[in-house]
């Protein structure tokens, strides 16, 4: 077995496998027009994280986990609690008031940290190389149950998601459902920024939804191209950190911001060229 395979095996396997459930929530995302909700609830997860660390606790203990999961429960409700029946004040600037203080209250926790710079680097780029595999496998497990969990709610999430003034008309609970969506989405978040960084995991998130929703209409056809686009964009990333000897997490992201780049041009040009006026 060569060294190259050794290194890369188990980051490739976790940029396969682990952004799929993070492709679905995109396209809710997107949807919903709540883009920055992500770095928001990664933010907030991390804020949990610069506790635990205060509180002598090491990154992958347990109790670390618990406070990043408590405080993303508390994130969830303030989105819950926040998205507008009207548009005076978008939800999107609340959501990006979120991300700014909690960023800053991350940074005064670890300014009395001796490792507080160490820590701010992890949680902005993680550290993809050093996954292991039984992280895969509980973050695998998690993930299914949240998507099983998706699929016998689909209705009400997908009405909010989709149709959210026809989900109020029809009588839906809607913020018992919001609540519940962000709520397994900060579960979702709270593991993979451990794994991936905020800003990897973000782009994760959107960046393949984007090219999906540019390239095809159906949802479940959108599901499966931006999981094609992360997994190649993941795996060229991840060749090109190896051969030039590049940050990880940094090269993914900008491999996932040339695969938007190229499709957004090519369905611009298709669009110009080739569809009846």
């Amino acid at each position: 077995m060569s060294e190259a395979f050794q290194i890369m095996l188990w980051p490739l396997v976790a940029c396969l496998v682990l952004p799929g459930i993070l492709i679905y929530f995109g396209l809710h995302i997107i949807k919903r027009e709540i883009i920055f909700v992500d770095l928001a609830l990664a933010q907030v997860a991390a804020l949990g994280t610069c506790v635990a660390i205060l509180m002598q606790h090491e990154s992958h203990d347990w109790q670390t986990f618990a406070w990043s999961g408590a405080f993303t429960i508390v994130g969830a409700a303030i989105f819950t609690l926040t998205r507008p029946r009207e548009r005076r004040v978008p939800q999107e600037a609340l959501i990006g008031i979120v991300y700014v203080v909690a960023a800053a209250a991350g940074l005064l926790l670890l300014s009395r940290s001796p490792e507080g710079n160490e820590e701010l680097r992890k949680t902005l780029v993680g550290d993809v190389l050093l996954v292991q595999p039984l992280e895969i496998v509980i973050a695998g497990a998690a993930f299914a149950l949240v998507g099983v969990l998706h699929y016998f709610f689909r209705r009400p999430f997908l009405a909010l998601s989709f149709d959210h003034a026809g989900a109020r008309t029809a009588g839906l609970k809607v913020w018992w459902w919001d609540f519940l969506f962000y709520a397994l989405f900060g579960v979702v978040v709270t593991i993979i920024v451990h794994l991936f960084g905020v800003l990897l995991t973000f782009s994760f998130l959107i960046i393949p939804a984007v090219c999906a929703n540019l390239l095809v209409r159906a949802l479940a056809v959108q599901l499966v191209v931006g999981w094609i686009i992360a997994a190649l964009a993941g795996g060229a990333g991840l060749c090109a950190s190896y051969q030039l000897d590049l940050p990880t997490g940094a090269a993914v992201v900008v491999a996932l911001g040339l695969a938007l780049l190229l499709i957004g041009l090519g369905s611009s040009l298709w669009h110009r060229c080739c569809m009846p006026r």
